[in-house]
């Protein structure tokens, strides 16, 4: 079976088994959380100004910044989508490697950034520290497996929203391409319809899953003991 189909399967797979966990809904803002951050952080990159970010219930979000000229908005406009995919791939490479602890980490500290720095509006705020803190009580007091569970539940959720986001924005595109967000915006100062910066964030959010799926299915293999007369030493007779 190749990896394309693969990762469609495990896309819906994981579509289906993850809507039938309780509260699973909480977590999926955490694809919008990174999305915005991404934005963010572009934007002060390149010298522009973030004023504040709003997460909402609904999985949406939106990031209010003031950036110094029309052509910054190109890598600003891409940083969302293309953010979220990178993040979902790096969270299983991160299982692949075992380093599920230091993924969350990575989650829990961009989480406190944005309720610090960014995040203003009242859901954002309260649902940035109720992650936070479940984050802390998975990183301190969760046994091992609940805690890899748990890791695998964000990283298959953040997985699925950095598919499912770009392929709804080719539905936007094609009925009102203004309303079609980032790839709206991009249209506007570039000659590329809002319909063709959809079909990229889709390939690429589709490459990116594909490549985490690889690294899913990867399985570390344990290094083959030495034997006796390995740790020993050469045996001369």
């Amino acid at each position: 079976m190749g990896n394309g189909l693969k990762t469609v399967l495990f896309l819906i797979g994981s579509a289906f088994l993850t809507r039938l966990i309780p509260f699973s809904s909480f977590f999926r803002n955490l694809d919008t959380m990174i999305h915005e951050f991404g934005h963010a952080v572009v934007t002060l990159a390149l010298s522009g100004k973030v004023m504040y970010i709003e997460l909402y219930a609904n999985h949406s979000g939106v990031t209010y910044s003031q950036i110094t000229n029309n052509w910054s908005s190109i890598p600003v406009s891409l940083a969302g989508y293309m953010t979220a995919s990178l993040f979902a791939v790096l969270l299983f490479k991160l299982r692949a490697g075992g380093k599920q602890r230091l993924g969350l980490q990575i989650m829990t500290v961009i989480a406190i950034l944005a309720l610090i720095l960014l995040v203003r509006n009242e859901f954002g705020v309260m649902w940035l520290i109720g992650f936070i803190a479940l984050n802390i009580i998975m990183l301190a007091l969760a046994p091992r497996w609940l805690h890899d569970f748990y890791y695998l539940l964000l990283a298959f959720l953040t997985l699925e929203e950095s598919v499912l986001g770009p392929i709804s924005l080719i539905v936007y595109a094609l009925d009102n391409p203004a309303s079609a967000g980032d790839a709206a915006n991009l249209s506007r100062v570039t000659p590329i319809p809002a319909i063709g910066w959809a079909l990229w964030f889709s390939l690429f959010a589709l490459w990116c899953a594909k490549n985490a799926i690889v690294a899913f299915l990867e399985r570390k293999k344990p290094r083959p003991r030495p034997n006796r007369q390995q740790q020993e030493g050469p045996y001369y007779p």
